[in-house]
C-alpha cells in the first residue's frame, strides 16, 4: 500500500466519524520554544490548554514534522528520520479513552478491502501507563486483547508531554509483533526491533508547569477538558504495510536512495557504511525539499542553519560515496515526484525550491575547495611536527569555521598517511554543543514562563481586537505587568505592559510592525511603545506612563496614532504590490520567503538565484508604480482555507491559519495573498514605491528594500538635490553628469598613475647610493633605510631594487621601513649567499616588527610585515642588524 494511500485512508476513516479535516500547518510555527513543528498536536496546543475555543470538537490531520536534536543519528537506525509525517486524530473535550481506542482498533484491524490497514489482530500488542486500569479494561472489552498482550509501563514509556511546560497525560501505544526474525519474544521495551510501535494514543488531561526530563515533571493542574491527541507515524506504518526493513526503503524515500546508489556505483544492502550514507542522502534530500517548500532558506542561524546542514550532509555523503559531481539536480527531482502526490502545492514552488537547493550545493562545493586548501596547511604542519596526527583543534576549526565535515577531514588525512585526533575533536564538539544547549535553554526559559499572561486570559477572556475597524476604543484595564509579573498599577515614569478588554492597536505579526499611540485616562496618559501577543487571544501593550498612575480597572481611551497607522498600511500594501510586481517581472517562482514593514519602509525576501540587473529593478519599480497609478482596489475577505487555496491565494511561509483565513486582494487576482495585516483602501494611497537596494541574504535568496509614501518622496527629493548640487559643482546639465564624472575619474586615475611613477623614479634613484653605503655586519652587507610617505608596494619595490644592486658575490640583506599615516610597513630582502650563510628573511622581519608594534612573515628570500608604531622605525632597523649578527631573531 503506497504511503499516499495510507494517508488517504487515515483521513477518510476519521472524516467518516465526524472529524474535521485540518490541513497540515507549516513547519515554521510562530512559537519561541520550537524551531520547527515536531509533533502532530503542536498546532492545536491553544485548544488543549483552553486558551482558545476549539473551532471543532474533533479533528484529523497529517502534520508535517521535523526533529533536529539528533541529526547525526539519521541513517544509523531503521526508524529515525529528520522529516516525517504524523497522522493524528484529536478530540477537544469530546470523546476520551473509549473513543480513541475504538477508532484506532477499528482502522488498524479492518480489512484493506473495507478501507482499513488489515493488520492481524493476533500480532498486535498495546502498552498502557502503570496504574491506568481504565485503559486496560477498555482494551480487553473493545479489542478482546488478553493480559499477555497488554503491557504496563512507567512514565518513561507511557506518559507524554512536549518536553516543555504545556499539556500532557498518560498514553497507550500500539505495537506490531514482527516475528522472531526481528528479535526474541518478551517484554516489548526490551525486545529490540521485534515489536514495532506505530501509534500513540495520548489521553491529554493535565498541564505541566515544569519539565526536567522525560519522567521528571510537575503537574500544575487538570486541563479545562479531557482531550485526545494521537500520533501515528506515517512512515512507520508504510514500513509495516510495505514490508520494508526501514523507513528509507518505503515508496516516498527509496527512489532517492536507489538513484544515489546508482550514481555512486554502489549496491544498497551490501556494505554498512555505504548503506548509512545512502540513508542520510535519502532522508536529507526529502527533508531539504520540504523545509524549502515552507520558506526556509540556507543560512548560518537557527532554521537556515539546520537546512544548510541537512543539504550539505547529503552532498558530503555523496562525496564520501565517490561522487564528486553535483548530485542534487539528480536526486531532488526524485523526491519531488514522490512527495507531490500528497503535497500538490510543491508543483507551484518547484522551480524556486530547486534553485535554492542547487545554489546551496554549488556554494558548498566552493567551501569544500577552500576547506581543502586549509586542510593542506594543517597536514603540512602535522608532517613538519612529525606527529602523524592532525590535531583536534585543527579538525574542529575546519568544521566550525569553514564548514568542513569531519568525515572528509578523516578521509583526506588517511590519503596522506595521517590520522586525526578524533577524541580531541569530539571533546571540542561536545563543549560547543553544551554551550549551545545552555544558550538555548536560557533563551527557552526567557520565553517559556507565560503563566501570568495565561492567568489573565483565564480570568478575563480574550482581547476584543478591533484593529481592522477603528483607530480608537473605550477600554478597561484588565491587568498591568512588569517583567512578566502582574502588578496592581504602573506609576509615572514606569515602563510595563497593559492588558485591555478591547483594543484598536495592531500587534506585531506577519512582518508588520506594531502600532504606536497612547492611552489616556482621567488624570494620566501613557505612550504605547510596542504591542505583542504573548499568548494566543491576548494582546499586551508595552507602555511608558507619562503622567498619573495606571491601575487595574481604570477606564482608558486607547488611540492609535493615525499617521503611524497610515504609514504602516502604505508599507504593508506596498509589500504586496512589490511581491506581485516581482512575480510579474521575474516569473511566478519569485515567491516571498519573508518580509518586514514599518511606516514608510518595506523589506521583502524572495527566492531567486542571482542578483537583479539594473533593468529588472527599474521594471520592478515601473510595474509597482503602475499598479498605484491604476488605483487598484484593495479588499479583505474572510473565507475557509480550502476556498482561499482554490482561489489561488498565496500563503505566507511560517504562518498558522485557522478555520477562516483573511484574503487580501489588490486588483483581484493580480495580488491575492493570505494576510492578517492592515492595508490601504486603494493602491494609489501607497503614494509611491522607490526601491533603495537589492542584495543577497543567502544562497538562492534575495532581498529588496523600498520606501513608500512620504518617505519615498523624501528619498527622491534628496536624490534630486544631490544631482542639482553636483550639476552646479561640475557646471554641467544633469543628463550629462555621468559622462562628466566618468571623465573626471579617468583624469584622476591617469594623474595618480603618473604621480606613482614619478614617486618610484625618485625613490629608486637613491638605490645605487644605498647599496654603495652598505654596512658590514659580521661579514654580511647590510642596508637599512627608513622612507616616508610611501605605501607598502613602494617599500617592497625599493628593497628588491637595492638587493639587486648589492649583487650576488657577497651575502647581502636589505631592510626598508616605510612610514605613512601613523602606520609602518617593513620589507626584508635577503640574497642567495646570505641565505646560504643561514640568514632568513622570515626570521628577520619578526625582529623588525617587534619595535613597530606589529607582526609579519614570509619566505626565506623576502618577507614583509607592519605595525602601528612608526616611531619605532630606527629601532626596527637596529633589531634586524642585531639579528643578523646573532643569526637568530631578537626578542
Amino acid at each position: 500500500m503506497e504511503t499516499a494511500e495510507i494517508r488517504r485512508r487515515f483521513i477518510a476513516h476519521f472524516e467518516q466519524r465526524g472529524h474535521t479535516v485540518v490541513p497540515s500547518a507549516s513547519l515554521l510555527l510562530d512559537d519561541p520554544n520550537l524551531l520547527f513543528v515536531n509533533a502532530g498536536m503542536v498546532p492545536f496546543v491553544p485548544y488543549f490548554l483552553g486558551q482558545e475555543p476549539a473551532p471543532f470538537p474533533r479533528a484529523v490531520s497529517v502534520q508535517k514534522c521535523v526533529r533536529t536534536n539528533d541529526i547525526e543519528e539519521v541513517g544509523q537506525t531503521d526508524r529515525h528520520g529528520t522529516f516525517f509525517q504524523m497522522n493524528g486524530n484529536f478530540s477537544f473535550g469530546d470523546y476520551f479513552k473509549e473513543g480513541a481506542i475504538g477508532h484506532a482498533w477499528d482502522l488498524v484491524t479492518k480489512s484493506q478491502a473495507d478501507g482499513g490497514f488489515g493488520l492481524p489482530e493476533s500480532k498486535l500488542h498495546v502498552s498502557v501507563y502503570l496504574d491506568d486500569d481504565e485503559s486496560v479494561a477498555l482494551w480487553k472489552r473493545i479489542a478482546g486483547l488478553p493480559d499477555e498482550r497488554i503491557h504496563r509501563l512507567g512514565k518513561l514509556d507511557n506518559y507524554w508531554h512536549m518536553g516543555i511546560p504545556g499539556p500532557g497525560g498518560p498514553d497507550s501505544e500500539l505495537f506490531l509483533d514482527r516475528g522472531p526474525d526481528f528479535g526474541p519474544e518478551g517484554d516489548i521495551e526490551k525486545a529490540g526491533d521485534r515489536y514495532m510501535e506505530f501509534w500513540n494514543l495520548v489521553f491529554m488531561q493535565v498541564r505541566l508547569s515544569a519539565v526536567r526530563g522525560k519522567d521528571d515533571f510537575d503537574v500544575a493542574e487538570e486541563l479545562p477538558a479531557k482531550n485526545i491527541d494521537t500520533g501515528m507515524g506515517l512512515e512507520r506504518m508504510a514500513m509495516l504495510l510495505q514490508d520494508k526493513g526501514s523507513i528509507y526503503e518505503i515508496d516516498e524515500v527509496a527512489p532517492v536512495l536507489l538513484r544515489a546508489a546508482e550514481l555512486a556505483g554502489r549496491t544498497y544492502g551490501v556494505d554498512h557504511a555505504d548503506d548509512t550514507r545512502l540513508r542520510v542522502v535519502a532522508d536529507h534530500v526529502r527533508s531539504g525539499l520540504m523545509l524549502i517548500s515552507d520558506g526556509v532558506t540556507p543560512g548560518n542561524e537557527a532554521r537556515g542553519y539546520v537546512l544548510r546542514r541537512i543539504l550539505r550532509r547529503a552532498v558530503r555523503s555523496m562525496r564520501l560515496l565517490g561522487v564528486d559531481e553535483p548530485t542534487l539536480p539528480e536526486l531532488l527531482p526524485q523526491s519531488y515526484q514522490m512527495m507531490r502526490r500528497s503535497y500538490p502545492e510543491l508543483d507551484a514552488q518547484w522551480d524556486r525550491i530547486a534553485g535554492i537547493a542547487y545554489a546551496e550545493e554549488q556554494a558548498f562545493r566552493q567551501t569544500l575547495r577552500a576547506g581543502t586548501a586549509i586542510f593542506d596547511l594543517a597536514a603540512e604542519r602535522t608532517q613538519q611536527a612529525g606527529t602523524g596526527t592532525v590535531s583536534g583543534s585543527d579538525a574542529f576549526a575546519l568544521h566550525d569555521t569553514y564548514g568542513f565535515p569531519i568525515d572528509l577531514t578523516l578521509e583526506m588525512a588517511a590519503e596522506q598517511g595521517l590520522s586525526v585526533d578524533e577524541v580531541g575533536f569530539r571533546q571540542l564538539m561536545a563543549e560547543q554543543r553544551a554551550m549551545s544547549k545552555a544558550d538555548a535553554k536560557a533563551k527557552k526559559g526567557s520565553h517559556a514562563d507565560l503563566s501570568a499572561y495565561r492567568q489573565v486570559l483565564d480570568a478575563s477572556g480574550p482581547t476584543d481586537w478591533q484593529a481592522y475597524s477603528t483607530l480608537s476604543t473605550e477600554s478597561t484595564v484588565m491587568a498591568t505587568l512588569r517583567e512578566g509579573r502582574t502588578e496592581f498599577e504602573l506609576v509615572a515614569g514606569a515602563i510595563g505592559e497593559v492588558i485591555l478588554d478591547r483594543t484598536p492597536f495592531y500587534a506585531e505579526s506577519g512582518g508588520q510592525n506594531a502600532d504606536a499611540g497612547e492611552l489616556v485616562w482621567d488624570g494620566g496618559s501613557a505612550a504605547v511603545l510596542d504591542v505583542q501577543r504573548p499568548v494566543r487571544g491576548l494582546v499586551a501593550h508595552q507602555v511608558r506612563v507619562v503622567a498619573g498612575s495606571l491601575a487595574v480597572g481604570t477606564a482608558v481611551g486607547a488611540s492609535v496614532d493615525p499617521e503611524w497607522r497610515l504609514g504602516a498600511c502604505q508599507a504593508h500594501s506596498g509589500t504586496h504590490v512589490v511581491h506581485a510586481a516581482l512575480r510579474e517581472v521575474l516569473g511566478p517562482t519569485a515567491l516571498q520567503s519573508g518580509s518586514y514593514n514599518r511606516p514608510g519602509y518595506l523589506r521583502l525576501d524572495f527566492g531567486w538565484a542571482s542578483a537583479l540587473t539594473d533593468g529588472q529593478v527599474r521594471d520592478l519599480e515601473d510595474v509597482a508604480n503602475g499598479a498605484l497609478r491604476r488605483d487598484l482596489p484593495v479588499t479583505a475577505t474572510l473565507m475557509t482555507l480550502p476556498e482561499a487555496q482554490q482561489l489561488g491565494a498565496l500563503a505566507l511561509f511560517g504562518e498558522t491559519y485557522g478555520e477562516l483565513v483573511r484574503v487580501v486582494e489588490i486588483g483581484g487576482e493580480w495580488s491575492r495573498e493570505l494576510c492578517g495585516g492592515t492595508h490601504v483602501a486603494h493602491a494609489s494611497q501607497i503614494g509611491t514605491v522607490v526601491v533603495t537596494s537589492e542584495s543577497s541574504v543567502g544562497a538562492g535568496n534575495r532581498r529588496v528594500e523600498a520606501l513608500v509614501g512620504l518617505e519615498g518622496w523624501q528619498y527622491l527629493a534628496r536624490e534630486r538635490d544631490l544631482v542639482r548640487n553636483l550639476a552646479d559643482l561640475l557646471k554641467a546639465p544633469s543628463d550629462q553628469l555621468a559622462d562628466r564624472v566618468g571623465d573626471l575619474l579617468s583624469r584622476v586615475r591617469r594623474a595618480e598613475k603618473e604621480l606613482a611613477a614619478a614617486r618610484n623614479r625618485v625613490l629608486l634613484s637613491g638605490a645605487d647610493r644605498l647599496a654603495a653605503g652598505a654596512a658590514d655586519v659580521d661579514g654580511i652587507r647590510y642596508v637599512g633605510q627608513v622612507v616616508h610617505d610611501v605605501d607598502a608596494g613602494d617599500v617592497r619595490t625599493l628593497a628588491l631594487d637595492v638587493r639587486a644592486r648589492l649583487g650576488s658575490d657577497r651575502p647581502g640583506v636589505v631592510t626598508v621601513v616605510g612610514v605613512r599615516d601613523e602606520k609602518a610597513s617593513v620589507v626584508v630582502a635577503v640574497n642567495d649567499p646570505a641565505r646560504a650563510a643561514g640568514v632568513r628573511a622570515g626570521v628577520l622581519v619578526k625582529a623588525a616588527t617587534g619595535p613597530l608594534g606589529g607582526s609579519g612573515g614570509g619566505k626565506d628570500d623576502v618577507a614583509q610585515g607592519g605595525g602601528t608604531r612608526p616611531s619605532g622605525a630606527s629601532a626596527a632597523l637596529a633589531a634586524v642588524e642585531r639579528a643578523i649578527a646573532d643569526r637568530a631573531p631578537a626578542a
